[in-house]
């Protein structure tokens, strides 16, 4: 260890030099508008020797939002892990959002036009006695609530809010505008990361950072928060079980904790990982775990040894964790393009091999079993591969794509009208609903400034709530097709 030192640091020192320049050259791109990879996956040894790095962008990220935090509920050292004063709930002046719908297919040529011109028109300011006129109600959280059509927030200044607009080929199943944006403090944009859950409780749960928001998601009020106490890790994954109120939480240094919300105390913390724990599954009371070394691990929480079995992926980084709803069947998508299927049994090691095998051509984030068909899973691929794909997984068989032009960043299943919808990457960083199973575009929803990270469904099926790389987080209503199909 000792002979081979003097080589690891001058290693380090060269990845630093090759971050720099990773760095440029991603400004480069984006001022390009060309596609830009993905975040580079660190393990946790790489943390600890290159802190100063992964603290760059947060240090960045505080400069620049200082003037917009009145008062912060997450930060101060030595505070309790889970706050017990209520959160003030977000109050909405007029209106929740003040958009304007007059876009149609005609007008999306003039597009670029209007961009430069409201660029023109508005110049970012970070004074904070400008925060009372930007329009939008603070609560004491990491989220806010925008209504004005001068605000300040990134995302808005450059005029996102005159640009919410459908290109509707079917009548939609979504609203055309959003019922509610807020503005999200801290957002990490990482695409290996899986920070959004709605639970059949209505509760949300969103990852910012080191802390975890728990939102009432009828009333949008803020509940709870849970906090790691830590500058050096992050909540890079966290999943509700589908039986009452436990929030499962994976961390950026291998640790994954079990909270109880409605006691508003710390479980039990479960070790065994060495990297970043990026997908939480459940299956019962069996929770499964990937990390960015590729290794699966299922923790049976009801006993001490909780770490019953492993699943290894070719050392591949695990994006994202799915448990069909039969709970017979665990698919798992890497950083490699691999789907894997795996069996039920917890009790497997690392030589076991999956049931089944589905390449694709780039990572795999965006995957979710079908509601209705326990045997059809839906499959999104990264920057190169851009294609969505629905799999009879009994059958081995594709049973249709479509190709999207860009990267699919999440995936939601509607099941009240048997349609899919995808969260988009560069160029447009759209949502998009398709039909099934025929997988034809029926509308397209434009506003996000940066890529649709995370997307989630209410319990009810009615709303969904999305998170984008942006920073803006948006409430939709879902529910508009459905009603005027029972009116007939």
């Amino acid at each position: 260890l000792v002979f081979y030192l003097p080589s690891l640091v001058q290693a380090l020192d060269s990845d630093r030099t090759t971050y720099s320049g990773f760095k440029s050259s991603i400004k480069r791109k984006l001022k390009a508008g060309a596609p830009v990879a993905s975040s580079p996956v660190v393990t946790r040894w790489q943390q600890r020797h290159a802190g100063g790095l992964a603290a760059v962008p947060r240090r960045a990220l505080s400069a620049e939002l200082c003037a917009l935090r009145s008062a912060p509920l997450v930060g101060a050292r030595g505070r309790t892990p889970v706050t017990n004063q209520m959160l003030k709930k977000p109050s909405i002046m007029k209106s929740a959002v003040t958009l304007s719908s007059r876009h149609t297919a005609a007008g999306l040529e003039g597009r670029n036009d209007r961009k430069t011109e409201i660029r023109k028109k508005r110049k970012c300011t970070t004074q904070l006695l400008m925060i009372q006129e930007t329009g939008y109600s603070m609560a004491e959280s990491d989220m806010k609530i925008c209504e004005n059509t001068s605000c300040i927030w990134k995302g808005c200044r450059e005029g996102m809010q005159n640009e919410f607009r459908t290109v509707t080929i079917m009548k939609p199943s979504v609203t055309l505008e959003p019922e509610l944006r807020l503005h999200i403090t801290g957002l990490r944009n990482d695409y290996y990361l899986n920070i959004l859950d709605w639970n059949l409780e209505n509760l949300i749960a969103v990852a910012l950072g080191s802390a975890a928001y728990i939102w009432n998601g009828r009333t949008l009020q803020g509940i709870e928060s849970i906090e790691l106490n830590s500058s050096s890790k992050y909540i890079s994954s966290l999943a509700w079980i589908k039986e009452g109120t436990c929030l499962a939480v994976g961390t950026s240094d291998g640790e994954v904790q079990l909270w109880d919300i409605e006691r508003k105390r710390r479980l039990r913390s479960m070790f065994g990982h060495l990297s970043v724990v990026g997908a939480l599954s459940w299956n019962h009371y069996i929770l499964s775990s990937g990390s960015r070394l590729g290794s699966i691990h299922h923790h049976d929480v009801r006993v001490a040894q909780h770490h019953i079995g492993t699943l290894c992926q070719n050392k591949q980084s695990i994006c994202s964790l799915k448990w069909s709803l039969t709970n017979q069947l665990l698919a798992s998508g890497s950083s490699d393009g691999t789907v894997n299927i795996w069996h039920s049994d917890p009790g497997v090691n690392v030589k076991s091999q999956p049931l089944k095998t589905i390449p694709h051509s780039s990572a795999v984030k965006a995957m979710n079993w079908c509601p209705w068909q326990s045997n059809v899973l839906a499959t999104g691929g990264g920057m190169k591969d851009g294609i969505l794909r629905v799999w009879d997984i009994n059958h081995e068989k594709l049973l249709q794509s479509a190709a999207t032009d860009s990267q699919i960043c999440s995936l939601l299943w509607l099941p009240k009208t048997s349609e899919l919808m995808t969260g988009q990457g560069l160029p447009e960083n759209q949502i998009k609903i398709w039909q099934h199973p025929a997988l034809i575009s029926s509308s397209e929803l434009y506003g996000h400034k940066g890529r649709v990270l995370h997307m989630a469904l209410s319990p009810d099926q009615r709303r969904l709530f999305s998170v984008a790389a942006d920073g803006i987080a948006c409430l939709w209503k879902c529910h508009e097709y459905e009603e005027s199909n029972e009116k007939k």
